[in-house]
């Protein structure tokens, strides 16, 4: 197969909140990440500065914090800078570091609980829920809306009570599945079909499902005002419901363990240096990178009849091969778009993209048809994940993530990957949030673009077959009702 190809991709980053410097750590100069499994503490600002750390907890995001090739950006590393210069600013004796420990959303009140980190940041409602558990900063933007947004694939929804029968995607962390929950109630007691909350996997960012929600790979989801209407211009395809939101009044504030109030004081006395509405918060962000390598609309009417048609393959193959045929055929799709006809510039064939050499190894037949080709690149694979994590103490999803990183990257490096994520407290048999995060300080965002794309059309393909049941049992109950 084609092992020769690095996919570029790239965002820009969120409008800042907070300051006017964008500061960007080279790979000489940044922070390895702490052993956050054995690092627990829990004391005010006193102890941070005795022990010259201040930990941030944030989530590892397109927007708030990645790492690229040992150079972290994203807007909390910006704060978190800003932090580390005012700690510093007075201070006569050791320089006080501010360090940066990416969680996924569920875990961040859990981790900040149980001192794994001092401050959580990442655009965090204020919620009565939250208020019982942690304490919070002024607001850092007040008065935020949480919209509704669509994209190429959705209906038109114009108010709430429009999602009546829809399905939302969202984080069930996330403040919105309370905001819909309050809907569902009024919905029901209206006698209307409640919404339909699926919930993502937490692995994803907000931004992942906004792009998934401008592929079409998903049809509705909810957003803060100010970061839709930013991603809005990076996804054309999104619509925006500015007019009638499903919330508003809400405010954003960071995080911190109660009864903390140096802590509280110094952070507080931050924001207060740079007021709404003045210069540096306005001022945003220069971009980043120079190109954006989207998710293809892999959910889309064409592109679903394509699937239909060669999912039996994959099917047949991954099952023979004891793989998960979604996960095979959302390879595919990021090979080739399930493209048979597809020809790369070095040579590789196909839908799997099979290089022709690979191909007579693998001896499954004329790879130039589209059956033997997929039968090939599915048989690569299980070759490819025996050889190197049959016996890792892996689940099944997994093994396959990580089959995909080393047929990116090539096995040799992901195998020290893995040991670099162990030494740094992480898990080195999960791909998302650990050995990604390693993938992407060490390699760049190739590898964890390659791996990402991939498992958002795998949760596609999933969300599809899920709708084709709940069509077919639709059906069926029409059918019975019409029988009776």
């Amino acid at each position: 197969m084609n092992i020769t190809r690095w996919l570029p991709h790239s965002f820009l980053l969120l409008a800042s909140i907070l300051l006017t410097p964008v500061y960007a750590a080279t790979p000489d100069t940044a922070l390895a990440l702490p052993d956050i499994t054995a690092r627990l503490w829990t004391g005010d600002l006193d102890g941070m500065l005795q022990r010259r750390q201040v930990r941030i907890l944030v989530p590892y995001s397109k927007t708030f914090y990645f790492n690229d090739q040992g150079t972290q950006r994203g807007l909390v590393y910006d704060i978190g800078q800003t932090l580390e210069e005012q700690l510093n600013a007075q201070r006569r004796g050791p320089h006080v570091h501010v360090v940066y420990i990416p969680v996924t959303r569920d875990k961040i009140i859990p981790a900040l609980l149980e001192g794994r980190g001092d401050i959580a940041m990442g655009n965090l409602t204020i919620t009565p829920e939250r208020q019982q558990q942690v304490d919070f900063t002024e607001p850092t933007r007040r008065n935020v809306a949480e919209v509704i947004v669509t994209g190429p694939a959705s209906p038109p929804i114009t108010n709430p009570q429009a999602l009546s029968g829809q399905e939302v995607y969202i984080h069930r962390s996330s403040s919105f599945h309370a905001s819909l929950e309050r809907l569902n109630a009024e919905l029901t007691q209206a006698g209307q079909e409640p919404v339909k909350l699926r919930f993502a996997p937490e692995d994803l960012a907000l931004e992942d499902m906004l792009e998934m929600v401008n592929a079409g790979l998903v049809k509705i989801t909810i957003a803060d005002d100010y970061i839709a209407e930013f991603w809005q211009h990076i996804f054309p395809k999104l619509a925006v419901n500015i007019q009638a939101p499903l919330r508003t009044g809400d405010d954003i504030a960071w995080m911190i363990r109660q009864n903390s109030p140096q802590r509280k004081t110094t952070l507080n006395a931050l924001l207060a240096r740079y007021p709404a509405g003045s210069a540096r918060r306005n001022q945003l962000l220069q971009e980043y990178w120079k190109k954006v390598d989207y998710v293809k609309d892999a959910a889309s009417e064409a592109e679903r009849a394509k699937f239909e048609r060669i999912v039996a393959f994959f099917r047949q193959y991954a099952g023979q091969y004891d793989l998960d045929h979604l996960l095979m055929a959302a390879q595919g799709y990021q090979e080739s778009r399930l493209d048979q006809n597809v020809k790369s510039k070095v040579g590789a064939v196909g839908v799997m993209q099979i290089m022709p050499a690979t191909g007579q190894e693998l001896a499954v037949g004329d790879i130039h048809q589209i059956e033997p080709n997929i039968h090939g690149g599915v048989k690569y694979m299980r070759t490819m994940l025996d050889r190197y994590f049959a016996q890792e103490p892996m689940d099944a999803l997994n093994k396959g993530l990580f089959t995909f990183a080393s047929y990116n990257a090539g096995p040799g490096r992901i195998a020290e990957l893995r040991k670099e994520a162990a030494k740094r407290g992480l898990n080195p048999n999960v791909w998302f949030n650990n050995v990604e995060q390693i993938a992407a300080e060490k390699i760049g965002r190739e590898t964890v673009t390659y791996v990402a794309n991939i498992y958002k059309y795998y949760l596609a393909y999933q969300f599809l077959i899920e709708e084709q049941a709940e069509r077919e049992k639709a059906k069926a109950a029409l059918k019975t009702g019409d029988g009776q």
